[in-house]
């Protein structure tokens, strides 16, 4: 794919989103507003996704593991 069909390609994505939130008919200011607040938005779900799902997969594969009958390197084994 050539640079300029790759621009018209993202002109038309950048159309098309335009068309579906309707921010065609917005002010310039407004837009700024618009654009500024979604692309927040998107970063900070982003950096959640970051942070909590790694931690989430982590405790899910340990509890796993835990019914599975695998021990920590770490446990104690209690001796009668």
């Amino acid at each position: 794919m050539d640079i300029k069909s790759m621009k018209n390609y993202l002109y038309w994505l950048y159309c098309q989103f335009e068309l579906i939130t309707c921010s065609y008919l917005m002010e310039p200011w407004e837009k700024l507003l618009f654009y500024t607040f979604n692309i927040t938005m998107l970063v900070m779900v982003l950096y959640t996704a970051y942070i909590f799902v790694s931690v989430h997969i982590s405790t899910a594969f340990q509890f796993f593991l835990h019914l599975l009958g695998n021990q920590h390197e770490n446990t104690v084994s209690v001796v009668k």
